[in-house]
């Protein structure tokens, strides 16, 4: 009986590309939220601007953790998450494009290094979820 008992303590590879990702992303709506009137001068948004980023990045953290807590997330749930990083990639580059004069230099490289960053994370997760 206890041979047919399995402990599982490792997380899967989908679970823990959720779980990176929130972490990541908390890290930075924690950041935007307590240091948004310092990071409005090194990267150009207004302090308004990044705490409301802030707030979506805290928010959208609870959801990728909440799709990360079964032992196998939804593949819809995993979907959208990875739907919702690949907009973000597309925005934040459009933002460069279009925005730059609101950035500084220290903004457009954060923007791009966060949207190579996100764009792994969905890589990441699209790869796992097709091979659970």
């Amino acid at each position: 009986m206890i041979a047919a008992l399995e402990i599982r303590t490792a997380l899967s590879p989908l679970r823990l590309a959720l779980r990176i990702d929130a972490v990541v992303t908390g890290a930075n709506g924690v950041a935007y939220l307590a240091a948004a009137t310092v990071l409005d001068d090194v990267l150009g948004p207004t302090a308004g601007f990044l705490r409301a980023i802030g707030v979506f990045l805290l928010v959208f953290t609870a959801g990728v953790w909440a799709v990360s807590v079964p032992d196998r997330p939804a593949p819809a749930a995993v979907d959208a998450v990875v739907l919702a990083n690949v907009v973000w990639v597309g925005a934040s580059v459009a933002l460069v494009l279009t925005q730059s004069q609101h950035l500084t230099t220290v903004g457009v490289v954060w923007v791009l290094l966060q949207a190579v960053v996100v764009g792994a994370f969905a890589a990441a997760q699209g790869w796992a979820l097709t091979r659970r």
